[in-house]
């Protein structure tokens, strides 16, 4: 593997640059076909320069390099969203960078994917300590099987559903099917985010890279750290050590640890979470530092809607603590595995005794999703036009805790509870 990470100091494009043409020198890719798996907006990475440098080092020595988008179960980003994301102009792709190909993964097309095996129960009862049993079949965009190797390029972050996002994952939900997609994320719900999220090694991850096992071609990463808006880290080589190391590094640089809880938090959502799918990171990444009983706003005057993809079955269902879901299965026996994560990890953990819902954080939107709307999911309002930062910051000893970028930097309790 090749790499290089540091807490205090940053990587510029020369020293990318270089890290990249001495780990592609060791694999010989001359003539090979490669497809890059990048992610799309909603995670902080300077993929400008990734882009450059990779099509600069690779573009006229290989047969073919081409860049799928991670999508998991996202939108997909049109051609003017994807050039955006690489630094690039369409013109550029014609002149400058004619030779780079892009396309978006549809999760939910049967005729983009291929079943590539099967997670038997005994082995999914295993990996889970028996929260689960089941068959899990496991599919994959079907248009890997056109390349030679699999180059991963996108950052690693502590990960309510994994532990630490990268790696394998950007190919399990990256550009699965629904299946996989499913199983893995209800099972990191059973295992309640304030448990698995920053923590290395977890039952989902086990599931993600036997998962991978079953490509026959080869597999690359490039793993990408990040201090803030800036590039700390980046290492390469095969997706499990590759994510090993960045997810250490992550460990130092993304967590922020308080002393004491909070009763009030404000979440602010940056921008590149346009619905409540993707900003439910602010209370995931902020979860553990809220008091028993606390608030948590979510603050996006961004945000229109609950989700572009789910939002039906989200209205359906609503918001709801694990135990809800747990000990009515058989209504819910029909919703999407990974839906149903999704509420729990945005509601928070809770409990549901003799009907009553008790959740132990009480979560407030501040977007414009109306109140019906809010109430209708079952999630608290509150008109983000009364929201002054001001009244806000520099309170912590009072209680109140302002997050002005809310969503990958993990906060939690030096002395956590729920890691015990």
């Amino acid at each position: 593997m090749t790499g290089k990470g540091s807490t205090t100091e940053l990587l510029n494009e020369a020293q990318v640059y270089d890290l990249c043409a001495k780990a592609f020198a060791e694999k010989h890719l001359e003539n090979r076909r490669i497809l890059a798996i990048i992610p799309d907006n909603s995670r902080t990475a300077p993929m400008d320069i990734m882009f450059r440098v990779v099509y600069k080092l690779l573009a006229e020595r290989v047969r073919a390099l081409d860049f799928l988008v991670a999508l998991g179960t996202h939108p997909p980003m049109s051609d003017e969203a994807i050039n955006k994301r690489v630094g690039i102009t369409q013109a550029e792709r014609k002149t400058k960078y004619p030779r780079a190909r892009f396309f978006n993964h549809d999760w939910k097309d049967p005729n983009q994917l291929k079943n590539i095996g099967t997670i038997t129960e005994d082995e999914v009862a295993r990996i889970s300590k028996g929260l689960m049993r089941q068959n899990v079949d496991v599919t994959i965009n079907k248009m890997v099987f056109d390349y030679d190797m699999l180059m991963i390029i996108g950052p690693t972050f502590p990960h309510e559903v994994v532990g630490f996002s990268g790696g394998n994952k950007y190919l399990f939900p990256g550009i699965a099917g629904h299946e996989i997609i499913d199983m893995f994320h209800w099972l990191g719900a059973l295992l309640t985010n304030p448990v698995i999220i920053g923590t290395k090694y977890t039952a989902v991850r086990a599931v993600v890279d036997k998962a991978a096992t079953f490509l026959p071609m080869e597999r690359m990463c490039l793993s990408l750290v990040m201090k803030g808006e800036e590039l700390s880290g980046l290492y390469i080589g095969k997706p499990e050590e590759a994510w090993s190391a960045a997810s250490d590094l992550s460990d130092k640089l993304d967590i922020v640890y308080k002393d004491h809880p909070y009763q009030k938090v404000l979440s602010c959502a940056p921008k590149m979470y346009d619905d409540i799918w993707t900003g439910g990171k602010c209370m995931y990444k902020l979860e553990s530092v809220v008091a028993d009983g606390g608030e948590l706003i979510i603050y996006a005057p961004h945000i229109t809607e609950v989700s572009v993809t789910h939002g039906a079955v989200i209205e359906k269902i609503g918001y709801h603590v694990r135990d809800y879901f747990l000990r009515q299965m058989d209504r819910f026996k029909d919703i999407p595995g990974g839906v149903m994560a999704h509420s729990t990890h945005v509601k928070g953990i809770g409990t549901f005794e003799n009907g009553v819902e008790k959740p132990r954080v009480n979560v407030v939107l501040a977007t414009q999703i109306p109140p019906d709307m809010c109430k209708k999911i079952n999630l608290g309002y509150r008109d983000p036009k009364t929201i002054h930062f001001e009244e806000w910051e520099g309170r912590e000893d009072e209680g109140i805790l302002y997050v002005p970028k809310a969503g990958e930097m993990l906060y939690r309790l030096r002395n956590d509870p729920f890691r015990k």
